[in-house]
């Protein structure tokens, strides 16, 4: 009966030490994702600052990998605004906006997955962003 005792406390706390140490960063999630909106807000803020033709997708592609280089909060950041963002733009919309909203998604998801925002990037537009 003792040894029983001991053999499941010792399987809880083998158990605890594996949940404690992949989720060793919990405590950094919000942080991240608070972060990873400010950068979402900024890239939006500089895009409509630079008002710069054909530049939607760089600055799509911009704050997403801005937001999710933070880590996981700051990747979840910005796919819970990005997915917003492109929901809202959606509504009421069957033509060219469903299409743009889908490349935008593409973008989207390039960047949260490491991609380069170069990618995207206009001629001309000027280094500041």
């Amino acid at each position: 009966m003792f040894s029983s005792v001991i053999m499941k406390l010792i399987l809880a706390v083998l158990v605890l030490v594996l949940v404690v140490e992949t989720q060793a960063q919990w405590h950094q999630y919000p942080g991240q994702a608070i972060g990873g909106a400010k950068d979402m807000f900024r890239a939006y803020r500089d895009m409509r600052e630079a008002n710069w033709k054909n530049s939607d997708k760089y600055f799509h592609t911009r704050r997403n990998y801005d937001a999710a280089s933070r880590g996981p909060g700051g990747k979840w950041a910005a796919e819970v605004i990005s997915n917003a963002r492109e929901a809202l733009q959606g509504l009421g919309d069957s033509g060219r906006g469903k299409v743009d909203s889908e490349a935008d998604q593409d973008a989207n998801r390039w960047e949260r997955n490491g991609g380069d925002p170069n990618r995207y990037r206009p001629k001309g537009l000027p280094n500041k962003y």
